[in-house]
């Protein structure tokens, strides 16, 4: 699936905007996130922190918990938006690679300056479901 530019500005601006509902009381690094599926829904995620900090969940992983849960489980692009640029986590990237592929990957600042990649460029050498049969 060709991502337009419309669809990327959608993404990023919703990334965005979700950005402000982050629970982060511990680093005060608030991530929003924005998934696209096939059918153009756009599911979005923030990160939220506890105070055991090995139980907080990105914001990618949020989202994409969220899209599976309403049924889709394939992922087309995603945006992400942190206040330096930020890029997902090892551990984020490992479950995008599950649902999406070599997918674009949006990253923003909160400036407005876009960084655009793709998953494989930020997950080399993946492992992914066709590795397991």
């Amino acid at each position: 699936m060709n991502v337009s530019a419309i669809q990327k500005q959608e993404l990023l601006q919703a990334a965005c905007a979700i950005r402000q509902e982050a629970y982060a009381p511990y680093s005060n690094y608030k991530v929003g996130a924005a998934i696209l599926t096939a059918d153009g829904r756009i599911f979005t995620g923030v990160n939220v922190e506890n105070s055991s900090y090995g139980l907080c969940n990105c914001a990618e992983r949020t989202a994409v918990f969220k899209m599976v849960t309403e049924g889709i489980q394939k992922l087309y692009a995603v945006a992400v938006c942190t206040e330096n640029g930020g890029s997902p986590c090892g551990a984020c990237r490992q479950v995008l690679s599950e649902f999406g592929g070599d997918v674009p990957i949006l990253l923003t600042d909160t400036k407005g300056n876009v960084r655009e990649t793709t998953l494989y460029t930020l997950l080399p050498d993946h492992f992914g479901p066709e590795h397991l049969v």
